[in-house]
């Protein structure tokens, strides 16, 4: 029981920014969609992380193969070779994108909100997975490696397909089995809070092409955003506004109606000949 406790204890201080991502999380899922469906969601965001990573790590489906150099071992919970915090990150991931899609789309659930929040995670793992490739040169230190490299900083392309891969799953599934939810705001901002760290860490590890990169990257998938989002408000608007516009033409046609049937007509006035 000691050895677990003191596995448990180090798997929440050996990386704290994460543990403050995940308190972030769930205080923002927690009010979102609840607190049942908040952990559910996190059980199955792992459940298909997990799976996700134990299979790459063996056949590179669909990460890319990759290893895990078990530094970090009896210092943290591992489940067979995967840290059990790696895979608990996809919860917060997953739903911060979720979140951004939601916002973007004024959408709840729906085939777009999925598309869009598998596509934001992955865009987010461009700046995440170069920056953890390089642990070696900050806190988080060498805790994986792709033994062929690839070719965008030292990560395969076919890292940034399965993290779109595992999102449209995570996603989509707790929007099948779970359904809706309402108060997106705290996770779109908690998927900036993530891209900014992870930018603040490129730059401190001295790494100006990666960080350019990453900046033009998120600037354009940023405007790209806004103009959905500014594009989804004035369709809003109009169809608001022709809505107004035939409900006071049936009223005035209802109006006139009326007064043809039930009102009595007068005869024109002699003035008026």
């Amino acid at each position: 029981m000691s050895d677990l406790l003191t596995l448990i204890v180090g798997t929440l201080t050996l990386r704290p920014y994460v543990v403050v991502f995940l308190a972030v999380y769930l205080a923002a899922a927690s009010r979102d969609l609840g607190l049942r469906r908040a952990l559910a969601f996190t059980g199955w965001a792992w459940a298909v992380a997990f799976l996700a990573e134990f299979s790459s790590t063996r056949t590179g489906i669909p990460f890319g193969l990759y290893h895990y150099t078990e530094a970090t071992r009896g210092q943290e919970l591992f489940l067979a070779n995967v840290p059990f915090m790696d895979s608990l990150s996809f919860a917060f991931l997953a739903y911060a994108a979720f979140c951004l899609a939601r916002l973007c789309l004024g959408r709840r659930r729906g085939a777009a909100v999925v598309v869009l929040s598998g596509l934001l995670m992955m865009l987010l793992d461009v700046v995440i997975d170069p920056v953890a490739v390089r642990g070696d040169r900050w806190f988080l230190g060498q805790i994986f490696y792709y033994p062929e490299g690839g070719v965008y900083f030292g990560v395969p392309l076919s890292n940034f397909l399965g993290w779109a891969v595992a999102g449209w799953a995570i996603v989509g599934g707790f929007a099948w089995l779970m359904g809706e939810a309402r108060h997106p705001r705290g996770g779109a901002g908690l998927y900036y809070g993530v891209l900014v760290f992870n930018l603040a860490v490129t730059w401190w590890i001295g790494e100006p092409l990666l960080l350019a990169a990453g900046l033009l990257l998120h600037a354009a998938v940023l405007l790209g955003l806004w103009s959905l989002a500014c594009g989804r408000a004035v369709a809003t608007r109009e169809i608001g506004a022709r809505d107004v516009l035939a409900a006071s033409s049936g009223g005035f046609a209802a109006a006139t109606l009326g007064g043809g049937i039930g009102g009595v007509a007068k005869p024109p006035s002699e003035d008026g000949l």
